[in-house]
Parts: structure tokens; sequence; C-alpha cells
């Protein structure tokens, strides 16, 4: 039985993960930010073990960590947004972002890692977007933090590559999640009309990606960013 972390796991695409990867058999931990509800719900549904963390806070996470036997599989979906002309976004909104995203990402990697370099094996997978890929529009700092994921990715899986570490990223297009909560149902069915699928993703669409990436039918498959964004961006 594998042990997977995931973090941002109460709600959304990590939640959608927690139920996948339980539904699997494997041993799941999630982290949570806030959502104290909805996690203790999620892990009286699924069985996963449910541990808050700010995930940008060192201390909190060294000591989710220490809660956590080896881990196996370690996913990455903690995150935030906002939206704004870069001129209006604060410099405490900028770091913010970039300390969950980013810096976030980098700490559970350092947490899970030397379990995974004392077996030569594990599975690393971050949540981008699509906008990591191309910039967006009044969504600078959220895009910049996305493709700092992306480089970040593709780096580690060169170096943990020879320690028999995969690292591979997920680019979600427009998921139907509380991200969106903002937008009009007008904007909801232009973003739809715009996906050349005709549709909004489903935090499910996400989990199922990263499901196959962490299984061992992904055993030759390290470095990549698999859009899934119904077409949204090629």
């Amino acid at each position: 039985m594998r042990t997977v972390v995931i973090t941002g796991g109460s709600r959304g695409i990590g939640a959608a993960l927690v139920r996948r990867f339980t539904a699997e058999g494997d041993r799941v931990c999630f982290l949570y930010a806030a959502s104290e509800k909805a996690a203790a719900q999620l892990a009286a549904e699924t069985g996963a073990t449910a541990i808050r963390c700010d995930v940008s806070d060192e201390a909190q996470v060294a000591h989710a960590f220490r809660q956590i036997p080896e881990v196996d599989v370690l996913i990455n979906n903690a995150g935030i947004a906002d939206w704004g002309p870069i001129n209006w976004v604060k410099p405490e909104t900028f770091r913010r972002i970039m300390d969950v995203n980013v810096t976030g990402t980098y700490l559970c990697i350092q947490a899970a890692l030397p379990s995974m370099l004392a077996r030569k094996d594990g599975v690393i997978l971050n949540t981008s977007s699509m906008w990591g890929l191309v910039g967006a529009s009044c969504e600078a700092a959220y895009a910049a933090s996305k493709a700092a994921v992306i480089g970040l990715t593709k780096s580690l899986a060169k170096e943990l590559g020879p320690s028999g570490i995969r690292v591979n990223a997920v680019a979600p297009g427009v998921i139907e999640t509380d991200m969106l909560r903002s937008l009009s149902a007008e904007d909801l069915e232009a973003l739809r009309q715009e996906t050349p699928l005709e549709a909004l993703g489903r935090p499910a669409d996400v989990a199922d990606a990263m499901w196959f990436l962490a299984s061992p039918q992904a055993r030759f498959i390290t470095g990549e960013v698999l859009n899934v964004s119904g077409g949204f961006v090629i």
C-alpha cells in the first residue's frame, strides 16, 4: 500500500484527488489550511487522514510530515489565486501567492524527499495551470507562480531522475472549483464556448490525470506538464 500526501486536499481538485487515491486503496494523508469542517467530512467519507498545515510555513510543514510515514507519492496541489491589473496587485498579495504556490511546493518536496531518496523510488506531482504555460492578462502573479512550478518540475525531474524519483506536473484549464465563484454565468459560458471541447473541466478530470502520472503505467514519464484544459491552451 502506497502512502500518498496531497496538499490543499479539503476542497475542489484536492478533494477529488483524495477520493480518487483512497478509492484505489492508497493510504492518503491530506493537508489543509483553513477548511476544517470540509476536511473533517472528507476524512470521515474516505478514511484519509487530515492534517492542518499552511504549506508556506516551514515549521508547520515540518510538523505535518513528522506525522506521516514514508511518502511514496507527493501531490503539491495547494494554491491560491488573485485577479486584477498588475498595478493593482499589492506587494503582500504577490508575496502570499508566491509563498503558497511556489515556496509551499518547495517546502513539501524537501520534507518528503528523505524517504524517497533512501528507497530510490517515489513520485512527485505538482499542480500548475494552463496560465503557467502561456501567461494570463490580469492574473500575472498567479501565472508567474504557476510558471515557476513548471520550472521547478522540469529541474527536479533532471536532478532526481537518477535517484528513481519521477517529477511531473498537471496544468488544469477552467475547472469547476471555488476559484470560479467570482465569475458570472455569462463569463462561465464564454469560457465554455472558448474551450474546444465545449465544456468546463471537473475536479475529477484532473484527479484522473494525476492518477495516471502516479501509476506504474507512467513509469517512463518524467519532466512533463500534462495539459488538462479541454484544448483551451494548445
